[in-house]
């Protein structure tokens, strides 16, 4: 039991550490908490003249955003400027989920805009070697690898 709990721990560490695992879960956060007040306004927002239409628009945006960020990796500048453009102008539509949304999706288009891609090569000696199935990770992994040495 505890061993299928470690291997699953195991490769999902190898799993966030491929991909801009917390600026994609932070931009997913701001884009249902930016969601959150023109759902409760629904009723009003089919009326003319108002913006609640675009707190629904640029809080679903966030939200289909935050779970490409995942996936897409290579994608993680464009994704981080889109981010940081929704949660500002969010403020327009939502209040920018009571500001909170904004400050959110600032932080995880940030947090998008600064992962990066570092090629790591594989020691023969390494004991975990044939857990190794990605070719990159993240740069703060490459960083903690080279203090332990």
């Amino acid at each position: 039991m505890m061993d299928k709990f470690h291997n699953f721990r195991k490769k999902f560490k190898r799993w966030r550490m491929s991909r801009p695992f917390w600026g994609a879960t932070f931009s997913l956060l701001a884009g249902l908490i930016i969601l959150y007040m023109p759902i409760h306004l629904l009723e009003v927002a089919l009326r003319p003249g108002n913006f609640v239409v675009l707190g629904l628009l640029f809080g679903g945006l966030m939200t289909i955003i935050g779970i490409l960020s995942y996936f897409y990796t290579r994608l993680n500048i464009i994704f981080g400027i889109i981010t940081i453009f929704l949660s500002i102008a969010s403020i327009l539509g939502a209040l920018g989920g009571l500001f909170v949304g904004t400050l959110l999706g600032i932080i995880g288009g940030s947090l998008l805009l600064s992962w990066r891609v570092v090629d790591q090569s594989v020691k023969e000696g390494d004991k975990d070697y044939t857990n190794y199935t990605l070719s990159e990770v993240a740069a703060s992994s490459t960083e903690q690898k080279l203090q332990n040495e």
